[in-house]
């Protein structure tokens, strides 16, 4: 959540960057409600000052014996009138609160103008997409030829946009997993968190899911709690120092999860409705860093390599790309997409975004860190997938498929399998 003085002290420079991502901020309804919010805390303090001179009066004045009866009467109209400042000073500071929640994160001027991805820039290409001298299949086509994906009985057991893998399927999924756990645990430092897949309103507020975006969500409750599936990991390892002061000294924090991730995917009707790019449920390797604001833009480079490591472990060809302002994610300031080639769609797909929050994310769920000279500020928060196994799968099956429609492994997953190649008939070959 931003600051209410910081966007009024930018102004119209405030306007400009949001403008660039397509939110129009009022302006001049940010500053009445802080104004609004401003006076209510002077006239409660002014009030609070009178009934403690009220108080000493009628103390001074019963211990001289004088009739103390129209101060006291006094005092309590002056509690009455503070009690009211107070209920219209939270009702303000609910107001302020919700306006704020509403707007999106700063970009850094830094990132491309633009609203999609064909206003990206491109960053840098690695691999070459492979020439078949067949027509390649998708991964849907390989995968139900083979058994090892499911999509008919997934479809019976949920409804659309849901995925049963079998066999070496379930095994690949497993490996994937391991694989990204130990590069990201024994090469780059993160320690590994198993996490709760449900959790409160509160800690969705924190990362940005809510309020602005509960569609996209599931729910679900039992009497009066509400608790709500995870998107990603992001948000329970983010919140994890939620209303904590992290010391200096143990900056940068470098977190990461394999969890199952939950979508509605609400805004995107008609989209991807083939095979495993965009699924109700997946799972992914997600990566968080914490660390100084200073530090973000340093640690954002940092992330994108290591998301970039996995690809270059499973010799998948990739480019990565820096998204347009009007492109990134509602808590972002700069974002980095990682698309891995497809070679039945002729074209690179995300499979990973790496963003940094800067202290967006820090200011709504409070994670604090204190300096030299004893002051707490917000720190930084990073995230990125580090990788998604369903559209990880779909790349290795799709790019690395034979023409007798067999599936030839990279030697990376080796000691996850035990195999290096998956026959036409799903059966899996040293």
């Amino acid at each position: 959540m931003h600051d209410a003085r910081v966007l009024i002290d930018l102004g119209p420079e405030a306007v400009r960057k949001l403008a660039r991502r397509g939110y129009s901020l009022d302006l001049s309804s940010l500053e009445s409600l802080q104004s609004r919010r401003l006076q209510s805390i002077r006239s409660a303090e002014e009030m609070r000052a009178d009934a403690k001179r009220v108080a000493k009066d009628v103390q001074r004045t019963a211990k001289e014996g004088g009739d103390i009866s129209d101060l006291k009467e006094h005092a309590r109209k002056l509690k009455e009138q503070i009690r009211e400042i107070e209920v219209e000073q939270e009702k303000v500071q609910e107001e302020l609160d919700q306006f704020l929640l509403g707007i999106p994160n700063l970009p850094l001027d830094e990132t491309p103008d633009g609203n999609s991805e064909e206003f990206a820039t491109e960053v840098r290409k690695i691999g070459t997409p492979q020439a078949f001298s067949f027509e390649p299949k998708d991964h849907v086509d390989l995968g139900e030829t083979m058994g090892i994906f499911d999509f008919a009985r997934a479809t019976k057991l949920s409804g659309p946009r849901f995925t049963v893998t079998r066999g070496v399927g379930a095994e690949l999924e497993r490996a994937l997993a391991s694989l990204f756990l130990t590069i990201h645990t024994r090469r780059h430092g993160y320690v590994e968190h198993g996490v709760p897949f449900l959790v409160t309103p509160a800690t969705m507020t924190g990362t940005g899911q809510l309020p602005k975006f509960e569609e996209d969500l599931f729910k679900t409750g039992v009497a009066d709690r509400s608790l709500y599936l995870i998107p990603t990991a992001e948000v329970p390892l983010t919140n994890l120092y939620a209303d904590e002061i992290i010391p200096a000294k143990e900056l940068p924090l470098a977190l990461t999860a394999h969890t199952p991730c939950f979508r509605s995917e609400a805004g995107s009707y008609g989209r991807d409705t083939r095979g495993v790019l965009r699924q109700h449920q997946f799972s992914k390797v997600e990566m968080v860093r914490l660390c100084a604001a200073e530090d973000s833009q340093k640690e954002l480079e940092s992330m994108v390599g290591h998301a970039e490591a996995c690809l270059k472990e499973l010799g998948l060809a990739y480019r990565v790309i820096l998204l347009p302002a009007g492109d990134m994610g509602f808590s972002a300031q700069m974002t980095y997409d990682i698309e891995v080639w497809l070679p039945s769609q002729n074209t690179y797909r995300e499979i990973s975004s790496v963003s940094d929050c800067g202290t967006f994310q820090a200011r709504r769920a409070n994670i604090r860190t204190r300096g030299a000279d004893g002051k707490t500020t917000p720190v930084a928060t990073l995230n990125g997938s580090g990788l998604p196994i369903g559209r990880t799968l779909a790349a290795l099956l799709e790019q690395n498929q034979q023409e007798d429609g067999s599936i030839v492994l990279p030697e990376a997953l080796t000691p996850y399998l035990g195999y290096r190649c998956i026959a036409a008939d799903g059966t899996p070959q040293e």
